[in-house]
């Protein structure tokens, strides 16, 4: 496996980690976004104990409104920590 197909493999994980926890297996709801959040994006996103910042990015991600973050709702988050630190490497 490259590099990269381990780290994609690596957020795969780190999904199902959290997401197997309470109702669907593969899905994500508040309470278990807001601990992945908290314990895997501490450095990266700011606030992350604050419940108004949970509630915001939850929101934004749960886009069919059902209550619950798939993979695929997910991934944005992922594109959008990714494209913020690649920002931040451009201006350090």
């Amino acid at each position: 496996m490259t590099k990269l197909e381990d780290h994609l493999e690596g957020i795969i994980n780190v999904f199902h980690q959290y997401s197997a926890r309470v109702g669907d297996f593969d899905t994500l709801t508040k309470s278990e976004l807001k601990r992945l959040i908290t314990k895997e994006l501490a450095n990266t996103i700011k606030n992350t104990k604050d419940q108004a910042t949970i509630d915001k990015i939850f929101q934004e991600l749960d886009v069919d409104r059902d209550g619950q973050v798939t993979f695929n709702e997910f991934i944005v988050l992922v594109a959008r920590v990714l494209a913020t630190a690649h920002d931040n490497i451009h201006t350090e």
